[in-house]
């Protein structure tokens, strides 16, 4: 009988988010069964990405470049070359080859960015796919508790004031498409881990990708971040995580949270307290009498910075997948 249980195709699962959480969990997903939809956010406006995102009119590349490296089944040198961040010259200081290489296939496509990503995809040989949330740059905003609006993803941590709420412009940007179909057909919705305000819930305001994923009958799982985030998420515990996404969107989003419950290493907590960081509080009580089911494990690895483990949590999102598919059939 259990042979006859196994699952007939790859279940289709869409990853929401933006950031280096994203990407480190990629790494572990892309080597499970899986059809993966990887949909990253284009608010960024720093650094690299937000030079080409002004100078070419192009939406940000830095956070798709990441998400096709995790993807990418491309020789490791070809990885780092993408990685290779320029020190000097004039104009070339500061940007990273794979941001260049994104921002140039862009130009070859006629100035169609998700052609651009599509293409370099191809050359990286991509686990699946990687899709903006809409082929145009959105300008991120934040209303902070003393009313205060800050402009710019890459100004809302540094503001040093408590975010309210989060919101786009122009407000009704179109998401791609091919995102709102990707959700549709899912059978799983997979957000975070990243930053809350400024990776992850930059994707869920675009307003048609929202009701797409409230729509969606897919298995929704929400990944908490090990650590709070100095000038977005101070002091926070899970449930402000989880508060924090329903008031944005109206709705109780998530059927499964998973979070990490493994001891966070004293030398390693003191480090990232000067930093102004500590561990995400783990309200387990909060978090499933709000309705969610909680998937606890300890799902991290330090090596210079806490990094969640990618294996580890690729395992128990693959077992939740697998189930609610066999539930299903």
């Amino acid at each position: 009988m259990q042979s006859i249980q196994k699952i007939v195709r790859r279940p289709k699962i869409v990853v929401i988010g933006g950031g280096t959480g994203l990407s480190v969990m990629l790494r572990g997903l892309k080597e499970k069964p899986l059809d993966i939809t990887a949909i990253v956010t284009v608010a960024d406006d720093g650094g690299s990405s937000g030079v080409l995102r002004n100078e070419l009119q192009i939406p940000p590349p830095g956070d798709i470049r990441n998400v096709l490296m995790a993807l990418a089944d491309a020789e490791p040198l070809l990885t780092e070359v993408l990685k290779y961040r320029f020190n000097s010259g004039t104009g070339l200081a500061g940007h990273s080859l794979g941001n260049l290489m994104l921002a140039a296939m862009t130009d070859i496509s006629g100035g169609d960015f998700v052609t651009g990503v599509r293409r370099l995809s191809e050359v990286l040989a991509v686990r699946g796919m990687v899709l903006p949330a809409a082929n145009r740059a959105i300008v991120l905003n934040a209303e902070m508790v003393d009313g205060t609006i800050i402009t710019g993803e890459s100004m809302i941590p540094k503001a040093g004031r408590r975010i309210k709420r989060v919101f786009l412009e122009p407000a009704d940007v179109e998401p791609l498409p091919e995102a709102v179909e990707a959700i549709e057909s899912a059978d799983a919705i997979l957000i975070g881990p990243g930053s809350l305000y400024t990776s992850i819930m930059p994707n869920l305001i675009v307003p048609k990708l929202a009701q797409a994923i409230v729509q969606s009958e897919a298995v929704k799982l929400f990944v908490c971040n090990v650590m709070t985030q100095p000038g977005e998420t101070d002091n926070y515990s899970v449930s402000d995580h989880l508060d924090a996404i329903h008031d944005h969107i109206g709705h109780h989003l998530f059927d499964y949270v998973i979070v990490n419950d493994g001891e966070i290493p004293p030398q390693v907590e003191s480090k990232y307290a000067e930093l102004g960081s500590k561990a995400v509080h783990l309200d387990i009580d909060e978090v499933t009498r709000r309705g969610y089911k909680v998937i606890a494990d300890r799902l991290v690895l330090f090596r210079t910075f806490l990094r969640h483990d990618a294996e580890r949590l690729s395992h128990h999102i693959y077992k939740l997948v697998e189930n609610w598919m066999l539930r299903k059939r």
